[in-house]
């Protein structure tokens, strides 16, 4: 099989001819540069290219992304400059004037340009797929489905405050994702239906920490549930996959996304509870089972195990899920310079040199 045929066979539900794999998430330049042989001046004067040869030279069939540090003195893809911080300069008051200025969820979709926003999504994606070549480009779209963390936007406090003592304006933020979301969800839902994007795309956000959802799984059901069933509608009646990536621990939610329509799960972290042995009994809302991209751990696993345990931590999940979940191999989140390098090595390994069954 090639790398399309083998991921579009496990996304629809069958038995490919191995386990595929995705890539993307390796932060740190070291690592590409090894992998792809090639100095570090060789990978600034092109680090998508650099990347990509990285990638191939791994054997994965599909990249979620490509990530390029902000600077050359960071592996990280955001700095002090360019991340949103918890705090926020505005007050209440403020946060509270903006969000009763925003237009309702109906003029959000009433004024979507979607051929605009349909040429530019397919512009992109066809860009990115010429540079990848064999390998399925397949990136994040963190804006499809809904959107529950504005505290990105406000910041933590005001959007606690929002959601505690102003119910009514949080449920519009929560609409207004839901129709931003919609509109995503349906250029994406037409790249599908037209060959251009893989029946299945990972979304999502961190709405949960290391001890449960950030607020109560009561505001969630009420308040976001409805407007994350609506986001994701477009992209289920295409027929493609929405695959949650999932930060903390959401087992207390974890019911409610599945039966708002999320068909796989990704980012899923043991220390919380959340094993492949946990995730793979679970079941969407249809009763079928979940295509997980996982489920390799970057704080437990990849960073402390020899490859000798990579290669057994791998054949143990493909095991778990063989008739139970489709598998496709990814990691929790992204590879930071303390992973060594023969143990991203020895996780692809397992299924490219066929020292797993299929």
């Amino acid at each position: 099989m090639s790398s399309a045929q083998r991921l579009q066979t496990v996304f629809t539900g069958g038995v490919p001819d191995r386990t595929p794999t995705l890539g993307g998430w390796i932060a740190w330049p070291g690592h590409i540069c090894a992998l792809a042989g090639v100095t570090e001046e060789t990978y600034w004067e092109d680090p998508v290219a650099a990347s990509i040869d990285a990638y191939k030279a791994l054997g994965v069939d599909g990249l979620i992304d490509i990530f390029v540090p902000s600077s050359r003195d960071s592996f990280r893809t955001v700095d002090e400059s360019s991340f949103v911080h918890a705090g926020s300069e505005q007050s209440l008051e403020a946060v509270i004037e903006e969000i009763e200025g925003m237009p309702a969820p109906e003029e959000i979709e009433a004024s979507f340009n979607f051929d605009q926003a349909y040429h530019d999504f397919v512009t992109s994606i066809r860009t990115g797929q010429d540079k990848c070549q064999d390998l399925v480009y397949m990136p994040a779209q963190w804006g499809a489905g809904a959107h529950a963390g504005w505290y990105c936007e406000f910041g933590f406090e005001n959007f606690f405050l929002l959601v505690g003592e102003y119910p009514e304006l949080a449920r519009k933020l929560m609409e207004t994702g839901g129709a931003r979301g919609h509109c995503h969800g349906q250029v994406i839902a037409k790249a599908v239906r037209e060959g251009l994007y893989p029946p299945a795309v990972l979304l999502g956000e961190d709405i949960c920490t290391q001890r449960g959802p950030m607020v109560s799984p009561r505001f969630l059901e009420e308040v976001y549930a409805p407007s994350l069933r609506y986001g994701l509608e477009p992209l289920l009646e295409a027929g493609c996959k929405p695959v949650w990536h999932c930060d903390g621990d959401v087992r207390l939610i974890l019911d409610m996304l599945l039966d708002c329509g999320i068909q796989g799960l990704q980012g899923f972290q043991p220390e919380c509870g959340l094993t492949i042995e946990y995730i793979s009994e679970k079941r969407t809302r249809e009763g079928k089972p979940l295509l997980i991209f996982g489920p390799l751990a970057v704080s437990t696993e990849l960073p402390v195990c020899t490859p000798e345990q990579i290669h057994e931590r791998v054949r143990h999940a493909i095991e778990v899920c063989r008739g139970k979940a489709d598998l496709v191999l990814f990691t929790s989140n992204t590879i930071n310079p303390d992973v060594p390098l023969e143990n991203i090595v020895a996780m692809y390994e397992v299924v490219r040199e066929g020292k797993s069954a299929p």
